[in-house]
């Protein structure tokens, strides 16, 4: 080789060289763009999931959270009795309900952020079920396997007194047994009725959450009132025994 063949080498890339070079570099580029959306797709989805979490528990609320040895978090559905229309009702009373008592949805978000995907697409509600549509798939949270499970709900009980003794057909009229729950339109329902002769009574229909239970003995005026937690998808059950033995 020659020396002047030699330092034209030396002074840069043949056109060759030059060209594999930036196939190279065209492909590791988009590798990582590849990689890069990928990774922003993930951490899409995963935010979606997490928001979709935050809209369930307050809808339906959180079921970890306990106060004075039972549930005590039962959210939109817990205080008004229905399953919100829109995710509006979540922080914006639908209508002078007297039982909402919003916002339920946490600090952090703008004023309609919460209403829309990472990728800036609308949530639709659809019964039980909260979807996301903004990856292109259907992202869904099923805040039930049914309406019912969350709305219509049954507590039984059994009344005795002091010495465990039913009313028997004699004494079953003289108890009063009330209930007070939400009626879905933002005011209250109280269900009231009188136990069977062997003190057995039931309430049928009953929504989620923290309800309180009057039981009335009449011709003495004496009154128990018990605090009862309505879950998800089961039936309360109740043994009250009055602290007296009144008949």
């Amino acid at each position: 080789m020659s020396l002047t063949a030699f330092q034209k080498r030396e002074n840069g890339f043949t056109l060759v060289e030059l060209a594999l070079i930036i196939v190279i570099i065209g492909i590791m580029a988009a590798v990582a763009m590849q990689k890069m959306s990928s990774s922003v797709e993930t951490a899409q989805v995963e935010q979606t999931k997490r928001e979709m979490d935050q809209l369930a528990a307050a809808m339906v609320g959180n079921p970890n959270t306990y106060g004075r040895g039972s549930r005590s978090d039962f959210g939109y559905v817990g205080d008004v009795g229905a399953l919100p229309t829109d995710l509006d009702a979540l922080v914006q009373n639908p209508g002078g309900y007297t039982t909402w008592k919003g916002p339920y949805m946490g600090t952090g978000f703008g004023a309609t952020d919460y209403q829309k995907d990472a990728w800036g697409v609308a949530y639709s509600l659809s019964g039980t079920t909260l979807r996301s549509t903004g990856s292109g798939s259907d992202i869904d949270k099923e805040l039930a396997a049914s309406s019912a499970v969350l709305l219509s709900n049954t507590l039984q009980g059994v009344i005795l007194d002091a010495d465990r003794t039913a009313p028997g057909s004699t004494f079953k009229d003289s108890l009063v047994i009330r209930l007070s729950y939400p009626n879905g339109t933002g005011g209250t329902t109280t269900g009231s009725t009188t136990p069977a002769a062997n003190g057995s009574f039931s309430f049928s229909n009953l929504p989620i959450g923290d309800r309180i239970l009057q039981i009335i003995y009449r011709p003495a005026t004496d009154t128990i009132t018990i605090p009862v937690t309505i879950y998800p998808g089961h039936t309360a059950r109740l043994d009250i025994v009055f602290p007296a033995d009144l008949w």
